[in-house]
């Protein structure tokens, strides 16, 4: 599969970056490409990814615990 180019811009500039077609959804869940972002709002959908993995991972060491051992 071929790579995406998108772009970004922050503070009134533009930051490109080639990603895989699938994860366009999930990188433009809280960050529009479509408008400009303030370096206040890139924080705010890091910060909401950053929750999302963690939650993430606690679900899964939850299920992970309750395998038996081996």
């Amino acid at each position: 599969m071929e790579n995406k180019k998108l772009t970004f811009h922050i503070d009134n500039m533009a930051y490109s970056i080639n990603i895989d077609p699938k994860l366009e959804k999930e990188l433009t869940k809280f960050l529009s490409p479509d408008r400009s972002h303030t370096t206040k709002e890139l924080l705010y959908a890091y910060l909401c990814k950053a929750q999302e993995h963690y939650t993430m991972k606690e679900e899964i060491e939850d299920i992970s615990n309750k395998l038996p051992q081996l």
